[in-house]
């Protein structure tokens, strides 16, 4: 666990820095030395993976000064003090500005081990608490990105909640661009391995030998990370398009999981691109592997059955990139709306996002239309199955709720502006929002 953590040595004397550095680094730890405090401060941040070891007499900035602008930055960083024959009140006085301890010259060398060993068994609990609050604030954070109030969408927050509480491993499966990392990570963030590690692995993206060694070693001996089973271990381990896994690592995936017992230590998340017709993920994994994963799945909605949900998602992500670059968001017609809710969407979500950006642009340039835009990415994308037609009546209401959500939220809630904005008596107004699950509150 130690090479996990690094030691900043800060030290004027280039021979103290080294001689402490070796007999560091000899001892596990990954260490980085600085000849003065002003120096050190550039790579020291508030979440330093470590501790620092700080002379206390330096030309320039003093340890002491250092010391406290340390504290400033981050209180619960561990500073290890190293002080001259006869500096005991100063050290003392490091101590009560917020020093970990210190070690007096000469030291002994096993006694510095013993700090450091403290010191960073200290520092890891501090971090490991902040990432669990981290990730305890990021599960409603990630929840809301999976933005929708359709049936479907519905129904994959409910599982998300449901089989984040569950132990067994999962497979999640749809088509490109639906979601389905985001839904990995939401998993993790609402479950009891939420304040413990998250290791993503892109089977698809190396050599067999290079991911062989990246899930389960040996690592080399100048590689700084853990293999995959292991720094995952207690946590979620999830691997992007599984199907490109080779007969042997299926195998090795099948003993790691079998050796595990059940509930297992660690929780694997399975995402599977597959979308050809004459391939399936049950036929691409061997089959005792396959009903591992897959002992619980969800499967991410396609965005062209996802209904209103398009121009809700739409008019979002248009307002974001309009903040980013400076410039209103393009307002839709009712025939651009019309077309965005028929489109086939072959790309899903990650399409959408991009045709939005791309709107965002054309309209701050004065330029195109989002039926042009669509029609572009039809000419560049494979063809997919649309959905069957819907009444007029449909394709009015989603347009008139995107109209009345997207007025609401520019106005923050605003009823008069609204009513004036759209010409709409209160009474109307009214009628509708409730017709559409809207209420004042969400935009206050």
């Amino acid at each position: 666990m130690s090479k996990m953590m690094k030691i900043a040595i800060v030290d004027d004397e280039q021979d103290m820095r080294q001689s402490i550095s070796q007999w560091l680094a000899l001892s596990g730890y990954d260490t980085e030395t600085f000849a003065s405090a002003e120096e050190a401060l550039k790579g020291i941040g508030s979440d330093y993976p470590g501790i620092v070891i700080s002379d206390i007499k330096m030309p320039g900035m003093d340890g002491m000064q250092f010391l406290k602008k340390l504290m400033g930055t981050d209180s619960a960083l561990p500073v290890i003090m190293i002080t001259g024959h006869g500096d005991v009140p100063m050290a003392v006085e490091a101590m009560r500005v917020g020093a970990f301890d210190f070690l007096e010259k000469p030291f002994n060398p096993d006694r510095m081990s013993d700090l450091a060993r403290k010191a960073t068994n200290a520092r890891r609990l501090t971090l490991d608490n902040r990432q669990l609050r981290r990730e305890l604030s990021d599960a409603g954070a990630l929840m809301q990105k999976l933005i929708g109030t359709g049936p479907s969408m519905e129904r994959l927050r409910e599982d998300i909640l449901d089989l984040g509480q569950a132990d067994g491993h999962v497979l999640i499966d749809g088509e490109t661009g639906t979601g389905k990392t985001l839904v990995a990570h939401a998993l993790h963030a609402v479950g009891a391995r939420a304040g413990r590690k998250f290791v993503l692995i892109s089977c698809a993206a190396m050599e067999e030998d290079q991911l062989s060694k990246r899930l389960f070693g040996p690592m080399l001996p100048e590689d700084s990370q853990l293999p995959a089973v292991e720094e995952a271990r207690g946590g979620t381990l999830v691997l992007e398009d599984i199907e490109s896994l080779s007969d042997a690592l299926q195998g090795r995936l099948l003993g790691f999981i079998n050796d595990q017992g059940t509930p297992g230590e660690t929780r694997i998340i399975a995402i599977s691109n597959l979308q050809q017709q004459d391939r399936t993920i049950e036929g691409a994994l061997r089959s005792d592997l396959f009903y591992r994963l897959a002992a619980l799945r969800i499967t991410c909605p396609p965005l062209r059955n996802r209904g209103e949900d398009i121009l809700t998602l739409f008019s979002r992500q248009a307002e974001q990139f309009a903040d980013e670059y400076g410039c209103d968001a393009p307002h839709l017609t009712a025939q651009e709306a019309a077309q965005l809710l028929q489109a086939p969407w072959p790309g899903n979500v990650r399409q959408l996002i991009n045709l939005a950006e791309r709107a965002v642009l054309q309209s701050r340039r004065g330029q195109g239309t989002i039926t042009s835009l669509l029609m572009s990415d039809s000419d560049n994308m494979a063809p997919v199955m649309t959905t069957e037609g819907k009444p007029l009546k449909e394709y009015v209401e989603s347009f008139e709720k995107m109209l009345i959500d997207n007025t609401m939220r520019r106005h923050k809630g605003s009823i008069q502006a609204v009513m004036d904005e759209l010409c709409l008596p209160r009474r109307t107004l009214n009628e509708k929002m409730a017709k559409y699950g809207l209420q004042r509150s969400d935009y206050l």
